[in-house]
Order: C-alpha cells, then structure tokens, then sequence
C-alpha cells in the first residue's frame, strides 16, 4: 500500500482534527526515529496509524475483544485504553499491516509497557509532545525526548499517572508496571 493510499484510508476513519493529529504524530515519530537511529518509515507508518481505531463505536471493541479472545479484562475499560490495545487487530484486518513492532508501538502508545522498543518508544512519546499538544510540563517532555528518550518515557508515565490519580481515573494495570519498570531508576526529580 502506497503512502497516499494509506492516508486515506486513515482519513475514512478519523475527524478532520484526529486525522491532523496523527500527521503531526507521524512527523515528530520520523524526526525522533532518525535522532535515535530508527527505521523511519516503520516510525512514519506507526506514527500514521496510531489512533487509526481512535473514533471507533465501543461496541466494534468490545466485540473485538470477544472474537479475537483478548484479555477479558479489557472490557472493564474504555476507548482511551482500547484504541491501543485492540487497535491493532482492526489495523491489521482492514491496512494488512502485520509488522508486530508497529503493532506493539501501537499497544502501547497509551498505556506504555515494561518492555518496549525504540520505536515503541517513539510512538508513546510523539503522541504526547507532538506540536499541537499544550499542557503544563509539554516543554520539559520535549527537551527530554531530544536528550534521552528513556528518560523520557519515564517523564511522561509519571506525569500520566499523576495525572490519573490526581482526577481520581481509574489506572490501567499495564500504566502501573510501565511505571515500575521505567520510572524508579530514572533519576527523575
């Protein structure tokens, strides 16, 4: 599938202001693959299809997650944890995209994981300071990004879950291990 091909079938799925969100996602996710070394068009397809199942009905999640025999689990949550999560199974059956590293950079774009690749790590972290984003500590977490990327994967699961916490949201048990796992030795203040 070309580039513009996959535009727009991106573009069938996604409200004018989603579909330049992942644009910008997918800029940022290139400039950071080629700093770090990465495979830039694997960073721009991810970056790309990231929120391709974003805006989708619940009841295509739910009855995803029943077909394909996902975690049980998944369905005591929502959209801002199934469009990561479950967005892949509908990113390989309607993009054919079969990769599973851009698949995993997709898993875990919102929940982060214990384990996750540099590219995975791109993807968590253009999705959060991508240029359009304007929130308190978005500046911090794109000087990190350009100083060291696990330092800013650390930055970004804590200031999520402080986040969370301090809005009294439930936190998805994946967000706790990715915190586990990334924030403890990170030196962060």
């Amino acid at each position: 599938m070309t580039r513009d091909e996959l535009l727009a079938k991106i573009q069938t799925q996604l409200k004018p202001a989603r579909f330049a969100h992942v644009q910008r996602v997918e800029a940022t996710a290139v400039r950071l693959a080629a700093k770090y070394g990465v495979d830039q068009e694997k960073a721009s397809i991810a970056g790309l299809v990231h929120d391709y199942a974003k805006q989708r009905p619940d009841q295509d999640f739910i009855d995803a997650i029943k077909a394909n025999q996902l975690d049980p689990d998944l369905l005591n949550w929502n959209n801002a944890i199934w469009h990561g999560v479950v967005g892949p199974v509908f990113i390989k059956a309607e993009l054919h995209i079969y990769d599973e590293e851009i698949l995993d950079a997709v898993r875990y774009h919102t929940t982060g994981n214990r384990f996750m690749t540099p590219l995975a790590q791109i993807i968590y972290m253009a999705d959060y300071i991508e240029p359009g984003r304007d929130f308190d500590g978005v500046e911090q977490a794109r000087l990190l990004t350009d100083q060291d990327l696990a330092l800013a994967v650390a930055y970004q699961t804590k200031h999520t879950l402080a986040y969370l916490i301090a809005n009294n949201q439930p936190v998805y048990p994946k967000t706790l291990a990715t915190y586990n796992a990334w924030v403890p030795q990170s030196q962060l203040d």
